[in-house]
C-alpha cells in the first residue's frame, strides 16, 4: 500500500458504523506527535520506543510526520488545535531546528488556539541549556521531565541513564530556559522501595516547585524486561501506605489530584491530558501513534499508525496501520474509561455531546453502579466515588454491554 491519500486503511469491526445521532458540536482538537527514539530502552517501558542510532533521521522523520498529518486533515473540520504533545521515546533528542520546522508545518495546516499548550517530554540526561532555550523560543511552553526517582540505587534498578543531581539540575534549567510550566514524572512502588524512600523522592520533587507532578505506581507490563525478569517490589501494605502518605503530602503542598496519577497546582492541570479524559479528539502522528476522531455524522473513529520506525519511514508502506469506528454498545465503556479517571468526573451533559447517544441510555448501568457505591449519586455529573476510584476496573465493568 502506498502513502497517497486515496489508500484504504484497514477497517476492524464491521458493526462499528451503526447509525448514531449527529454530534451537536465537535469536541476540542489536540495533536499527539510520537518520536520513538531513546538513548536506551528502560526495562519497565512498554511504550513504542527504540534505541537511537548515533545519527537520527530528523529530516526524513519530520517529512513523514507532516505527510502523515496531511492524511488526517479531512477530520479537522475547521477546528483549531488546543494542545500539542510531543511524546516518546525521548522527543528532546531532536534538535530545535527539526522541531521548529515541524511546528511551522503543523501551523500551516491547522490553526493554533491563541492559548495553545505545547508540551515536550524530556529526560534529565538529554538536557542542554542552549537547546531548551531554543525550544522555548519555538513556542513550546510546557515540559514534562522524566525523573522517576532521585535516588541512585533506584535509578540504576530502573535502567535510567541520569543521576539524582542531574534530575535536580534539569528542573532548574527548565525554569532558566523560560519554562514556568513543567511537570515532573515520578514513580513509586519501585524495587525494594520503603515508605521513607518514596516520600523522600516526593519531597525532593515538591522542593523543585513544578506546576504539575505525575506520580504513579510502577507496574509490570507484558513485553518488557521486568515482565520476564520481575524485580522484587514492595508488599501490598507498603504500597498502600505509600499511596496514602504521598497523596496527603502532595495535598499539603497545594498539589490537587485531578486524575488517577496527576497532581497540579491551581489552574495548572495538563490541558492535553484533560482533553483525553473528557473524550476530546486528538490526531496521532508518528510511529505507533494513536488517535481518536469524531465526525459530524456521529462516527467516532480510533486510529493507529505503523509501529516500527523503519516501516513508518518506508515510502512503500502506509502510515496508518488501522482504524476502528466505535459501536453504540462500546460507547459507554469507551467514554467512561476516560471520564472516570478524573477525580471530579465530568458533567453528565458531556456524554450526549461527545457520543451522540442519549444520557438515558446509561440509566440501567448507572443505577447499578450507584447502588454498588462505586458511582456518585449526582444527576448532573458522572463521577466515581472514592471507593470507585480505588476499584475503577470494577466500576467500568458495569458499563460493558
Amino acid at each position: 500500500m502506498t502513502r497517497d491519500s486515496s489508500a484504504t486503511p484497514l477497517i476492524v469491526g464491521g458493526a462499528a458504523s451503526s447509525p448514531r445521532a449527529p454530534l451537536p458540536t465537535l469536541p476540542p482538537l489536540a495533536l499527539y506527535i510520537h518520536i520513538p527514539w531513546c538513548v536506551r530502552k528502560c526495562p519497565y517501558c512498554d511504550f513504542n520506543s527504540h534505541t537511537a542510532s548515533p545519527v537520527l533521521p530528523e529530516q526524513e522523520y519530520v517529512d513523514a510526520l507532516l505527510a502523515d498529518l496531511d492524511q488526517d486533515l479531512h477530520a479537522v473540520y475547521g477546528r483549531e488545535l488546543s494542545s500539542i504533545f510531543f511524546g516518546g521515546g525521548t522527543p528532546s533528542l531532536f534538535s530545535a531546528e527539526a522541531l521548529g520546522r515541524l511546528l511551522e508545518g503543523v501551523k500551516q495546516r491547522i490553526p493554533f488556539a491563541d492559548d495553545i499548550e505545547i508540551t515536550l517530554e524530556a529526560n534529565p540526561g538529554t538536557f542542554e541549556q542552549e537547546k531548551f532555550v531554543a525550544y522555548r523560543k519555538l513556542g513550546i511552553n510546557r515540559l514534562s521531565i522524566g525523573i522517576q526517582s532521585f535516588q541512585q540505587e533506584k535509578l540504576k534498578a530502573l535502567g535510567r541513564i541520569h543521576n539524582g543531581d542531574e534530575a535536580v539540575r534539569a528542573a532548574g534549567m527548565a525554569r532558566q530556559a523560560g519554562f514556568d510550566n513543567f511537570n515532573l514524572d515520578l514513580m513509586h512502588g519501585l524495587p525494594d522501595q520503603s515508605l521513607d524512600d518514596a516520600l523522600s523522592d516526593l519531597r525532593q520533587a515538591i522542593e523543585l516547585k513544578p506546576t504539575h507532578i505525575s506520580w504513579y505506581q510502577l507496574t509490570l507490563e507484558p513485553n518488557t524486561v521486568f515482565w520476564n525478569q520481575p524485580p522484587v517490589l514492595p508488599e501490598d501494605d507498603t504500597l498502600w501506605d505509600i499511596q496514602e502518605a504521598g497523596q496527603a503530602l502532595l495535598a499539603e503542598h497545594g498539589y490537587a489530584q485531578y486524575e488517577v496519577s496527576a497532581y497540579a497546582q491551581p489552574g495548572r492541570p495538563a490541558r492535553h491530558n484533560l482533553n483525553y479524559w473528557s473524550f476530546g479528539d486528538f490526531i496521532g502522528i508518528g510511529a505507533g501513534a494513536h488517535g481518536k476522531l469524531s465526525h459530524p455524522d456521529g462516527r467516532i473513529v480510533r486510529t493507529w499508525k505503523t509501529r516500527l520506525p523503519k516501516d513508518y519511514l518506508n515510502p512503500a508502506k502506509s502510515f496508518q496501520a488501522g482504524e476502528k469506528a466505535l459501536t453504540n454498545d462500546e460507547m459507554p465503556f469507551e467514554f467512561l474509561m476516560n471520564a472516570l479517571r478524573l477525580t471530579a468526573g465530568v458533567e453528565s451533559r458531556l456524554y450526549p455531546e461527545r457520543t451522540g447517544l442519549p444520557l438515558e441510555s446509561l440509566d440501567e448501568h448507572r443505577r447499578e453502579a450507584e447502588q454498588s457505591g462505586l458511582l456518585q449519586v449526582e444527576p448532573s455529573r458522572l463521577a466515581a466515588t472514592e471507593r470507585g476510584q480505588l476499584f475503577l476496573n470494577d466500576l467500568l465493568q458495569k458499563f460493558l454491554s
